[in-house]
């Protein structure tokens, strides 16, 4: 038998996660001003979305469009408000200027996320050397690496593969599937395929052995200024169930 999929939806407030919710969503991520891509929401939104539904939630630490990292103090302060609220799984992820990952601002948010569950998001799509970036993630938790005992690296990583999206990235995502099944240093984070994402693409995907999706748009057949569609992510939740992974 085949282990179900994980469907993450992206929402914006509680409308958006009941749907999801209904729809058939296993996690939200939480995130508000997509026109920057997705930035931090408010510990009000928080709060509201998490006592709307009972589905875990993942919420975005990312202060302005792009990559860089910005006001790491203030980050850290959303984090920990968030935190207060009761979050406890968490979405980042920063570049320095030449492609390579923040470690700074990544030790400083994993410190105050103290061990929660989280993803490194779509910059490793940007970065200058992805394989590079996945092992000095990786190198955080070793035992000789900079976060303390009780904090952890990522334990998923969104990624089209390309930051172009699936399309372009396929091949990308397929090898670094094959790379996470042989337990390869650096590859233990579970891929989770979002960006340019189809149904079409799910059935190579899926065979390859990748279990985590990620849609945002998809969710939204009327674009973001509208709710998530309840029925557009129990299309993808039917799909998913439908495909047989190996």
């Amino acid at each position: 038998m085949s282990k179900r999929a994980l469907l993450e939806v992206i929402a914006l407030g509680p409308e958006d996660a009941v749907a999801a919710q209904a729809g058939g969503a296993d996690r939200l991520e939480l995130v508000t001003d997509m026109e920057a891509d997705g930035l931090t929401p408010s510990r009000a939104t928080f709060a509201a979305i998490r006592a709307a539904v009972d589905i875990p939630l993942r919420v975005m630490l990312r202060a302005a469009d792009g990559f860089a990292s910005g006001d790491v103090a203030a980050l850290c302060a959303d984090a920990a408000a968030l935190r207060a609220e009761g979050a406890d799984e968490f979405v980042l992820g920063f570049l320095t200027p030449d492609g390579r990952p923040d470690l700074d601002a990544v030790r400083a948010l994993a410190e105050v996320i103290d061990g929660c569950r989280w993803t490194f998001h779509r910059a490793i799509d940007r970065a200058a050397d992805r394989d590079a970036l996945r092992k000095e993630l990786a190198g955080l938790t070793e035992p000789m690496g900079r976060l303390p005992a009780d904090a952890a690296g990522p334990d998923t990583i969104l990624t089209a593969g390309s930051p172009s999206g699936v399309d372009e990235g396929l091949r990308t995502l397929l090898a670094e599937q094959a790379r996470t099944a042989a337990g390869e240093p650096g590859y233990g984070p579970r891929i989770l395929v979002g960006g340019g994402l189809g149904l079409g693409h799910l059935p190579m995907l899926r065979a390859a052995g990748i279990d985590a999706f990620h849609i945002g748009g998809a969710a939204r057949p009327a674009g973001w200024a509208a709710p998530v569609d309840a029925a557009a992510v129990r299309e993808w939740r039917e799909a998913l169930d439908g495909v047989v992974s190996v």
